[in-house]
């Protein structure tokens, strides 16, 4: 199994700027795409990056110039920073890896989500 822990969230003021954190641990035998959604009250999951384990990323047209997704393979982390935030970005967000567990066969995991509100 993998277990996926982000931190980072919390309350900002508009135009302020946060870092989420994922770390991805167990028997973990490779990873391949790692990303960041985000689900607002009474609206679905929504992607709002990912990165291969190349490099390549792709943003929601939403955040892009404002948010930045990069990831350490070494420490099977990924991060989210994000700056110029606005009300809108309001949400839980959540942190996704495609993974390939010893024994088992690959698959998307979840992190349990973290609260980024942002305040007008």
């Amino acid at each position: 199994q993998v277990q996926l822990v982000e931190s980072g969230g919390g309350l900002v003021q508009a135009g302020g700027s946060l870092r989420l954190s994922c770390a991805a641990s167990g028997s973990i035998f490779s990873i391949g795409a790692m990303g960041w959604y985000r689900q607002a009250p009474g609206k679905q999951r929504d992607m709002v990056a990912i990165i291969t384990s190349g490099g390549n990323t792709n943003y929601a047209d939403s955040v892009k110039g404002r948010f930045t997704i990069s990831r350490d393979n070494a420490k099977n982390t990924v991060y989210l920073q994000m700056n110029s935030l606005k009300p809108e970005d309001t949400a839980v967000y959540y942190c996704n890896a495609y993974a390939w567990v010893v024994g088992r066969n690959s698959r998307d995991y979840w992190g349990q989500g973290t609260q980024v509100t942002v305040s007008s």
